[in-house]
């Protein structure tokens, strides 16, 4: 189950039968963006009471208004992303409330964070302003300093004319055109998380039908805030572990220089680089994938890293043999997972590079002159069978050139097939500009950019990507 159908568990559910009603009438100038009933959200009158065709319309109202909050809740339930869900709970209360604009401030009670200011039909500048007003002079401010008496949503029907309005905020409205607003805060039993405030270009206020509704979606709003907020909380602590597993510097090396680039996926993957100086100068180079997300994705790739390393030392020189010594590993210690590995031994005053791959992608090399893959054999990934073991293959590098290592997460983040992937890797190697290729960095660089422009990738199934770049002088 993934993360977004884990969070819609907790989201309504048995729709009600929409029904027509009619628009809201002008709330001191601000037409509603979505309509709702006129009527108020309270249980339907006695039947004996009232006549027929009346009890008819506040039935109507009361399904529309249920109607309204079942479709606003579940756009919300659709939102997997912190940031995500923050805008759209910014925009269906605007929608309720009868607003064109406003701001939603994110500031967890426990300290914890993450803090976050986003606005509905405000710049950053607008913004910017608004943040300069002291805290103590509005009510959204004090509710989120823990001040007592502040726990309820606030109206503030007239700004300007309230004669208690210091001579900064009054400046602040001016400038940025509002003249009332409405603050509701976002709290669950466990705590404040923030508050979300719309703002009016008139005096007005929400109708007491508004404001219901709008107190029933902040309840809810704020229940799945707080499971994105603790995911979003695990991510940042899965990063920083994983940041902590992979190498803190390249080693210099002569005759070589290293880089190294990492994306993490949404979910925490188990891609990883390392780069080891052995005796004579020589180096031993690896990267490797462990299948699988999260924190066990990450122990064992910390043990498989740690694993790799040893071995290297041991007998760096023959990249079979330290594989040959992982799959043991793997099947020891990781009995049912399974992962890819590349491990190259370089001696960089020779320009020569033997390595072996379980189950991984080939390295690419490219320069002035040529870009290609390296003719490796193809084997099985780590932990596939019961004894692995695959012939090495030797290349050297010319002056000038770059070799490429990579996790199989830059091709599949691509969406293509593999030999799409594979034709896009290429490409984008190929196309480096003449003044990049001096520098391992902006070469890594240039092929991200190329196969992963900004956005392509980022889902919540993306993977890991993991690139070590190698450029022989």
């Amino acid at each position: 189950m993934g993360v977004c159908d884990a969070i819609r568990q907790n989201a309504p559910v048995g729709k009600p039968n929409a029904m027509s009603a009619p628009h809201l009438p002008k709330v001191a100038g601000i037409d509603p963006l979505i309509p709702v009933s006129t009527q108020t959200a309270a249980p339907p009158p006695d039947v004996s009471a009232v006549p027929g065709a009346f009890l008819q319309d506040r039935l109507a109202g009361w399904v529309s208004d249920l109607t309204t909050l079942h479709e606003l809740t579940e756009s919300l339930a659709g939102t997997c992303a912190l940031d995500g869900a923050l805008h759209e709970l910014l925009s269906a209360g605007a929608a309720l409330v009868g607003a064109r604009r406003g701001l939603l401030v994110l500031e967890p009670g426990d300290g914890g964070g993450p803090s976050r200011t986003v606005g509905l039909g405000l710049t950053h500048a607008e913004l910017g302003h608004i943040e300069t007003v002291p805290r103590g002079a509005t009510a959204y401010g004090r509710f989120l300093d823990g001040l007592p008496d502040t726990g309820g949503p606030q109206a503030s029907p007239d700004i300007l004319g309230d004669p208690s309005l210091d001579t900064h905020s009054r400046e602040v409205a001016l400038r940025i055109g509002y003249a009332a607003s409405y603050a509701q805060p976002l709290t669950t039993p466990a705590g404040r998380l923030g508050v979300a405030v719309w703002l009016y270009d008139e005096p007005a206020e929400p109708l007491e039908r508004q404001r219901h509704l709008v107190g029933l979606y902040g309840r809810y709003a704020a229940q799945h805030l707080a499971r994105l907020l603790e995911l979003e909380r695990a991510r940042a602590d899965t990063a920083v572990i994983r940041e902590e597993l992979l190498p803190s510097r390249l080693p210099h090396t002569p005759g070589v220089r290293l880089a190294a680039r990492h994306r993490s996926a949404p979910g925490g993957g188990g891609d990883w680089y390392d780069a080891l100086p052995l005796p004579d100068d020589a180096l031993g180079l690896a990267v490797g994938s462990v299948h699988g997300s999260g924190p066990s994705a990450l122990a064992a790739m910390g043990r498989l890293r740690a694993g790799l390393r040893a071995y290297a030392v041991l007998e760096g020189e023959d990249p079979v043999a330290v594989l040959s010594d992982l799959e043991l590993l793997v099947r020891l210690t990781e009995p049912a997972g399974s992962a890819t590995a590349l491990y190259a031994y370089c001696e960089p005053g020779h320009r020569t590079v033997v390595l072996a791959g379980a189950g991984h992608a080939p390295p690419l090399v490219t320069g002035d002159l040529r870009t290609e893959f390296v003719e490796t054999s193809l084997s099985a990934p780590l932990g596939m069978l019961s004894c692995w073991e695959a012939p090495s293959a030797e290349f050297s590098p010319l002056p000038g050139e770059t070799v490429l290592l990579y996790t199989d997460g830059l091709l599949r983040r691509t969406g293509g097939t593999t030999d799409r992937a594979f034709a896009r890797l290429h490409a984008a190697a190929a196309g480096v500009p003449k003044a990049l290729r001096l520098d391992p960095g902006a070469v890594a660089d240039h092929v991200l950019r190329t196969v992963l422009p900004e956005g392509r990738g980022r889902d919540a199934d993306a993977e890991d990507v993991a690139v070590l770049a190698v450029r022989f002088d």
